[in-house]
């Protein structure tokens, strides 16, 4: 009788182990590209703050809360979509001289790391590809925040990423042999990142 007891709990111990609430510890978040952006700011003439905006903001966020060694990010960026309030930078911009967008219409990030860096915050790091050329890039985040429940019923959370790149690295690099005047943006572009994430599932 105790043998078949015992034979029985660990059956059922199996089938628990097994289950999908059990081993599916990762959540999938689809990022709400209506409720996410990507803003970059760059010196002008080393004097003054340009900023701008991506509009369109897609991709997935695994979320692994007991393991956050497990999570990863996977996200992209339509080029086509800056806006710096300045058509004739903006088509500037879009051009052989900075992000190429009729060659390069996106900007991707793929994470090859995540940790912990405190108390709501993490430290991702990916690749980043711009204009074809991918470099290891470090993500500061603030969040995730806790889940929320809007009126539709689909489970929220967010966060914000920041991260500072040398545009040179990438090949944007339309005025670094400008004899006369040094640059004319700087080099350091500083980019953040908003993101809204629906819970898939």
């Amino acid at each position: 009788m105790k043998r078949l007891q015992r034979t029985i709990f660990l059956l059922l111990a199996a089938v628990v182990a097994l289950s999908p609430a059990a081993a599916a510890q990762t959540a999938t978040f689809q990022i709400d590209t209506q409720h996410s952006s990507a803003q970059f700011s760059a010196r002008h003439l080393l004097i003054s703050t340009v900023r701008g905006n991506f509009h369109n903001v897609t991709g997935t966020v695994y979320l692994d809360e007991k393991d956050i060694t497990k999570s990863r990010v996977e996200a992209t960026i339509d080029t086509t979509t800056i806006d710096t309030r300045e058509p004739k930078r903006d088509a500037h911009l879009k051009s052989a001289d900075f992000l190429d967008v009729a060659n390069f219409p996106t900007m991707t990030f793929q994470s090859t790391k995540v940790e912990k860096a405190g108390e709501g915050k993490l430290r991702v790091t990916g690749d980043l590809t711009i204009r074809g050329v991918t470099k290891p890039v470090v993500l500061e985040v603030e969040g995730p925040t806790p889940e929320i429940k809007d009126p539709w019923g689909n489970t929220r959370r967010g966060a914000t990423a920041r991260t500072k790149i040398n545009r040179f690295d990438y090949g944007v690099s339309w005025d670094k042999t400008f004899d006369a005047g040094g640059l004319v943006v700087g080099e350091t572009v500083e980019i953040t990142i908003d993101l809204e994430m629906i819970k898939k599932g």
